[in-house]
């Protein structure tokens, strides 16, 4: 039976979804830009964008265009056959990236991640390195997917935690912390470092100055590959089209997912030269992955990413939303600091207020705005990259609201 009323059809949702979210009680509808509706006529301006998905906002209308006109053609042959929109796509992720020879089309970044992960450990084998010499090296606070290997990469126990057995072969140590890392590698079986150039669900933490082109070194000085986890900094989201161009750094591995689809779902293993021909036929597969719909929408969406003028907005909107956040600490005094690279902006509370973001987020929905967060003590705010200066200001005007309404509180 179709529920025809908001409170009923959330109530479908609570009855039948399992029951691993808890959104807001909230059914959005459409969207248009950085404005999303809800099936009662609310209007919200949108500063998560699906978690940094929505690179291009909603609606998009050279997004929809292809999508429509791949659409009328065809939707899916397996890897079994190819079809042109992945093999260009691959192409052009390879151009795009300065580095890779080679592309794993995927679904999702957990999958892209998953790949990565058995490629390292593929690389070593060829290498003549035991399974014991195949340690990963991953960091605290970070977040590279769900799936049992990826979680277990996260170096997260929260997420960990009634997953056991984890699979063997991973090591953690703090970001940021050269000497730590430094440690970790000295033991001889290290494969590879994997790491985020901005932490996302570990807070909005950026890679200290220097952090990865060290990391590069002691990967190089230990024979260990370098893999960059970009699919929520990548694609744009912090001013160039990969993060790590800002580091100056030359990685090994790269994933992407989240934006390069636009909302759409897809992901994506870059392999440098010295991966690229590791695994040969039969080593990996995806059904999906590579789907026709997804590349020909990807197409589109990466080549509007890497735009210069993409760059331009993201460097100016990010600056108007850090401004707003310093004019509104200094009247309410909330945040120790506002932390991130361009687009991935983290505001952190301070420490009295330490566990309420969540509460903030609800009084964000009640004026209008959609906002997340990263862990319960930071505001995670990730809009369009091509979210507009009108967009930002409203947004602004809501956020200050919310947060008055909180501080009230």
């Amino acid at each position: 039976m179709t529920a025809d009323n908001t409170p009923d059809l959330l109530a479908t949702g609570k009855k039948y979804y399992l029951p691993v979210y808890r959104p807001r009680d909230v059914i959005l509808e459409r969207g248009q830009g950085a404005r999303v509706w809800d099936r009662d006529g609310h209007e919200y301006i949108d500063l998560s964008a699906g978690i940094a998905v929505c690179g291009l906002g909603h609606n998009d209308p050279d997004l929809v265009a292809a999508l429509t006109e791949q659409a009328g053609k065809l939707w899916h042959t397996s890897n079994v056959f190819y079809s042109e929109p992945p093999l260009r796509l691959a192409e052009e992720l390879v151009t795009a990236s300065r580095f890779a020879s080679r592309v794993f089309l995927c679904n999702s970044g957990a999958e892209a991640n998953e790949a990565a992960i058995k490629l390292i450990r593929r690389w070593a084998a060829s290498q003549g390195r035991a399974p014991d010499h195949r340690v990963i090296v991953t960091f605290r606070g970070s977040f590279h997917g769900r799936t049992l290997a990826a979680v277990t990469a996260t170096a997260q126990p929260k997420y960990q935690e009634g997953y056991e057995p984890l699979p063997a072969g991973f090591r953690y140590v703090d970001f940021n912390d050269l000497t730590q890392l430094e440690i970790a590698m000295s033991c001889g079986d290290v494969a590879a470092v994997l790491v985020e150039p901005v932490q996302g669900e570990g807070g909005v933490m950026p890679a200290a100055p220097g952090f990865l082109a060290a990391v590069r070194e002691l990967c190089d000085r230990h024979g260990a590959l370098l893999a960059l986890d970009e699919i929520q900094s990548g694609m744009g989201r912090t001013g160039t089209l990969f993060a790590h161009w800002q580091d100056g750094v030359v990685p090994d591995i790269v994933t992407l997912a989240k934006a390069l689809g636009g909302g759409f779902p897809i992901g994506a293993m870059l392999a440098g030269p010295k991966v690229a021909e590791v695994m040969q036929f039969g080593a990996h597969g995806t059904t999906f992955g590579g789907n026709p719909l997804a590349a020909a929408v990807a197409r589109v969406a990466l080549r509007k990413l890497a735009a210069p003028a993409i760059a331009n907005n993201v460097a100016r909107q990010a600056a108007a939303l850090r401004q707003g956040l310093d004019s509104f600490n200094q009247e309410l005094n909330l945040f120790a600091q506002v932390r991130g690279r361009g687009l991935m902006l983290g505001a952190v509370l301070k420490p009295e207020y330490a566990g309420r973001a969540g509460e903030i987020l609800d009084h964000a929905a009640a004026q209008g705005l959609l906002l997340l967060q990263a862990g319960p003590d930071v505001l995670r705010l990730v809009p369009a990259l091509n979210i507009s200066d009108e967009e930002i200001a409203e947004g602004l005007k809501r956020l200050h609201a919310a947060l008055r309404a909180f501080a009230a509180k």
